[in-house]
């Protein structure tokens, strides 16, 4: 028997419909995993590259039983089925789905590293995984979400976030 792992995914939206391709994408990852909890959903603005349109994020705590690349895999299939256009690092996308954490593993491949290495960095990850999940820990620092919100994040700039939720 196949043993249900703890994963932690990321999904962003800045091509209209945002909400849409989100909805869409939650209800094609049922298919391949259990949804546990639902973030709120947060307007952000773009990360990496600031020319284009606000994003619409939040994280999903699931579990599965697909392994590290199958799950890769799969997101890959959500994005694409959702209608995913590639265009350039960083730039508008219809539905963007990271694996943010996998269990406690650790991976590190030129196709897939777990867990995500820009998390720490981006508050459209972090604080809605600390909504949803503040005790989960990071595998790689072995300190929880809410350990590391209180001790690298501007709590003012996280509290304004949780109070803009969108939905």
């Amino acid at each position: 028997m196949k043993r249900k792992r703890k994963i932690i995914l990321s999904i962003g939206s800045n091509v209209e419909p945002r909400y849409g391709y989100i909805l869409s994408a939650i209800e094609y990852l049922r298919e391949g995993v259990s949804i546990i909890k639902l973030s709120s959903i947060y307007e952000t603005d773009p990360w990496g590259y600031s020319k284009q349109d606000r994003f619409l994020n939040l994280c999903v705590f699931a579990y599965t039983h697909l392994k590290p690349f199958e799950l890769l895999r799969f997101v890959k299939d959500v994005e694409r089925l959702v209608g995913r256009k590639e265009t350039f690092r960083w730039g508008p996308r219809e539905i963007d789905i990271d694996i943010v954490y996998y269990d406690s593993l650790i991976v590190d491949t030129d196709n897939l590293i777990i867990p995500h290495p820009g998390r720490l960095e981006r508050n459209f990850v972090m604080v809605p995984l600390f909504e949803i999940y503040p005790s989960f820990v990071d595998p790689e620092y072995g300190v929880s979400v809410s350990w590391i919100i209180n001790k690298y994040f501007d709590l003012m700039n996280v509290a304004t976030l949780l109070k803009s939720r969108f939905l």
